[in-house]
């Protein structure tokens, strides 16, 4: 049974740092591409960040360039996503996802798997 399972959530002053760990169990960590999603309440989820399989390139969403790095371990088969800079519109609950697709990183429906989410929370 794949599980995913995210931590690091929770309440951060506004110019703050969080890093939030996925932990993936039951697939095979080094044949998926790992891929951070977050849905702010109210609205859609949204794609954030995703570190590829097999050449481990990372991609960013506009709004966390800069800001947000990723990375993954696959020693631990967990994946980060360190977040600085935080900003108010970060609060959201993240979700972390896996696939094995070349392209469709940024797309919910080209998610094979998900965690239940981690809510982070950025006070002004």
């Amino acid at each position: 049974q794949v599980q995913l399972v995210e931590s690091g959530g929770g309440v951060v002053q506004a110019g703050g740092s969080l890093r939030l760990s996925c932990t993936a169990s039951g697939l095979t960590f080094s044949s998926y591409s790992m891929v951070w999603f977050r849905q702010a309440p109210g609205k859609e989820r949204e794609f954030v960040s995703v570190i590829k399989r097999t050449t481990y390139s990372t991609d960013f969403a506009d709004s966390v360039k800069g800001r947000f790095t990723i990375s993954r371990d696959h020693a631990k088969n967990t994946v980060y996503l360190q977040m600085s800079s935080l900003k108010p519109e970060d609060t959201a609950v993240y979700y972390c996802a896996a696939t094995r697709s070349y392209s469709n990183y940024y797309s919910q429906n080209g998610m094979t798997y998900w965690g239940k989410g981690t809510l982070v929370t950025v006070s002004v």
